[in-house]
């Protein structure tokens, strides 16, 4: 018997008539850490820690609902397909997030609600992106509860034992005699994102207390950074997924993201140095 690591068979658990989805608490449990986060480095800026939730409240439902738009368009079968229900479009409790739209209306969110709240937008950019990173990766462990973004089959130690899932009830689907279904042991895909999304925001820290960055160029280097990994995990996925010229939108997306990256490091520190006021004047030359 392959050696593996166990996931669960269960994913959501009823409190009453109120169902607790793991998923759901992840997502959630990462906002918490993200705003935390920022409104610690918030001070370190000059600003109220506070302000961090004040924004929160306007960039957390522009990302969710971003998120859900990204995901039912690039995986249309579930709800528009054969079989397929439009109605489940909506059920954002049962998983489905895509990253991307997510990111890009969490960040108009941001941009409203900084100018909501009386808050520059580079500078609060900057003090979120670590905490995003870390909120990215906590909401991965709500794939592991729902058995899904896994990759191909592997003898790996650290391969994950995967079950056939039931989205619906939030279960393992059992056999006659009541035990699980497995489908078999793959690479966990979503565990190595997770420890890629911890390396990062480590990385980003570390940066930002050590290098004298314009205002938006941490920005850059997270919007650069995580499609780096990202590429890698999106050639070892094997769900079913759009594709373009043979390869996975996502791929295309991270390349056309990390290039944003690149250039918003690059544009935002050019500005910096235009802005910049000069040290001293130019001594005046003695003539004659």
């Amino acid at each position: 018997m392959i050696a593996s690591l166990p996931s669960p068979t269960v994913g959501v658990w009823h409190l009453g008539p109120f169902p607790l989805r793991m998923y759901a608490v992840c997502i959630l449990l990462g906002i918490v850490v993200a705003v935390w986060l920022t409104g610690r480095r918030l001070v370190d800026r000059g600003y109220e820690a506070g302000q961090a939730l004040d924004v929160a409240a306007y960039a957390v439902p522009f990302g969710i609902v971003g998120g859900r738009i990204y995901h039912v368009i690039t995986t249309p079968d579930p709800y528009w397909g054969e079989g397929g229900n439009p109605v489940d479009a909506l059920k954002i409790w049962e998983g489905g997030l895509g990253i991307w739209g997510a990111i890009a209306l969490w960040a108009f969110g941001i941009w409203v609600g900084c100018r909501q709240v009386g808050i520059r937008f580079l500078p609060f950019l900057d003090a979120a992106v670590p905490g995003v990173a870390l909120a990215q990766a906590i909401g991965r462990v709500g794939n592991w509860f729902n058995n899904e973004l896994y990759g191909g089959p592997t003898t790996l130690p650290w391969g994950l034992t995967i079950h056939q899932w039931d989205q619906g009830a939030g279960r393992a689907v059992e056999d006659a005699s009541g035990n699980p279904v497995v489908l078999g042991v793959f690479h966990p895909t979503f565990l190595y994102e997770m420890i890629w999304l911890l390396v990062l925001a480590a990385a980003l820290l570390v940066i930002d207390k050590r290098r004298a960055l314009a205002p938006g160029q941490l920005a850059g280097l997270y919007v650069a950074g995580y499609p780096v990994g990202r590429i890698v995990i999106e050639f070892m996925r094997t769900d079913k997924a759009e594709l373009i010229l043979g390869v996975r939108l996502n791929v295309w997306t991270s390349i056309i993201v990390f290039a944003l990256g690149v250039w918003i490091y690059w544009f935002t520190g050019r500005r910096a140095e235009r802005n910049a006021v000069p040290q001293s004047e130019p001594e005046s030359r003695n003539v004659g």
